[in-house]
């Protein structure tokens, strides 16, 4: 049985009551068993990874213990460069497009000891939230396989929420690590814009893009900011306090368009946040609206430039949805790209405005429960909306603004698939931002 958290998987290592290598055999046996069937990995490292575990096997043995992730199965999105291998990106435009070095994060995690069982599967160039337009295939939702499990990084909150690996590490340039965690039950951490490092990832928008891990519990997602950060915590993870605890709640345009289970689900949490003490007041975004114009403006500008030279030479390599929203993304003004970088400031200023007197802001994080793949539109507010623009809704103020923000479980929905509730906090303030997400956290449990 693989354990469910890197904490519990460290307990047993240090106990000498399991090794390295049996916990990757364990993960491994599950690749096998359920990837055929969700479409998680795009490439499996059995070799390398064995001798990574054998490695940190010898290592304890020999009393050299590297922290929380020595001898941790981990899975890596294939967008991040691994040496060696090829950075699909799940397109075939990349094909034989081999890493000749480590991305930065990757490089980091190998010195933690970690052990990388394998690369990902994602939207094609993280161009989705779905995760179906990939040219391996889509992944599949872990508790209905005819359901997406979200997108961007969706092959990683699989191979999560299924114990292929203990966490992922996963990229979010609109909500693509948030949304996924929130559609498969995890929790999604994007820290904030800039605090880690994004080199060697193919990028979708270097304007908006992050990079962060997807895993079971905050503490996890604490392990591996640090590690990815370079440097070990100067004490534990604790808990913020409930009694002084603030929180803003943005009802306006972010409580406007709502699966009923996932409004009743963000409503019995907030609920019970306030049963243990939390204040929680309204607050604004005034210019709310302008969020979805200013984002898709960004990210197509950015897209469009750096897919220019493929659109022209391989167009027909490319899927077709993702390939239609290239083409789109061409026909972007300088002046629309600049207009939404101003829109951009102004939405940053707002968001500081918000938190001027709270700790950190709180709202759902995905409208909606996993939707059927394929499925290109759903029923909400009385009406037909765009799958892809609802999904991205509530998520992608916070790669605007470059606010960290985190997705936590929040019970279940419709057909008991999990609901999300998203935190964020002022910038430079990551480590505030998992105290609250570790209270919050334990007064849901």
């Amino acid at each position: 049985m693989v354990p469910r958290t890197i904490d519990d998987a460290g307990r047993l290592l240090r106990a000498k009551k399991v090794s390295a290598g049996e916990l990757l055999e364990e993960c491994l046996a599950r690749i096998r068993r359920d990837n055929a069937r969700l479409n998680a990995f795009i490439l499996v490292l059995e070799d390398e990874a064995r001798a990574a575990a054998k490695r940190a096997d010898w290592e304890r043995a020999n009393g050299i213990d590297r922290g929380p992730l020595h001898g941790i199965p981990l899975s890596i999105k294939d967008l991040f460069d691994l040496k060696g291998t090829v950075t699909t990106a799940a397109s075939r435009v990349r094909e034989g497009i081999v890493a000749d070095q480590d991305s930065p994060a990757v490089a980091q995690l190998r010195r933690s000891g970690a052990v990388l069982v394998g690369k990902t599967n994602l939207h094609e160039f993280a161009l989705g939230t779905t995760n179906e337009d990939s040219a391996f295939g889509p992944a599949r939702h872990p508790q209905d396989d005819s359901r997406s499990p979200g997108g961007s990084s969706g092959g990683s909150a699989v191979s999560v929420a299924t114990g292929m690996a203990l966490a992922s590490l996963g990229t979010d340039t609109g909500g693509s690590i948030r949304i996924p965690a929130a559609a498969c039950g995890l929790v999604g951490l994007k820290p904030g814009h800039g605090e880690l490092s994004a080199e060697g990832v193919v990028p979708l928008s270097r304007t908006l893009d992050h990079i962060g891990p997807i895993t079971s519990c905050v503490d996890d997602a604490w392990h591996i900011l640090h590690v990815l950060r370079d440097r070990r915590p100067e004490s534990p993870l604790t808990s913020a306090a409930t009694a002084t605890m603030r929180l803003g709640l943005p009802r306006r345009y972010f409580m406007d368009l709502l699966e009923d289970g996932v409004r009743a689900s963000f409503d019995a949490a907030v609920d019970r946040l306030r049963a243990v003490g939390v204040t929680i007041s309204d607050v604004d975004i005034p210019h709310a609206e302008l969020i979805a114009p200013i984002y898709v403006h960004i990210v197509f500008g950015d897209a469009a430039a750096y897919h220019a030279e493929a659109l022209e030479r391989v167009p027909e390599q490319y899927t077709p949805n993702v390939r239609a929203r290239l083409d789109m993304a061409r026909y972007v003004l300088a002046e629309d790209y600049v207009r939404a970088l101003d829109g951009r400031r102004v939405l940053r200023r707002e968001v500081d405005a918000a938190l001027r007197h709270v700790d950190a802001l709180v709202l759902p994080t995905l409208p909606i429960v996993a939707p059927p793949l394929g499925a290109p539109t759903v029923s909400l507010g009385g009406g037909d909306v765009p799958v892809r623009n609802v999904m991205l809704r509530l998520t992608q103020l916070f790669n605007i603004t470059g606010n960290p923000a985190i997705s936590l479980p929040c019970g279940v929905a419709s057909g008991g698939l999990p609901c999300g509730l998203q935190v964020a906090t002022r910038h430079g303030e990551t480590d505030r931002l998992l105290q609250i997400a570790r209270t919050i956290e334990r007064t849901m449990q």
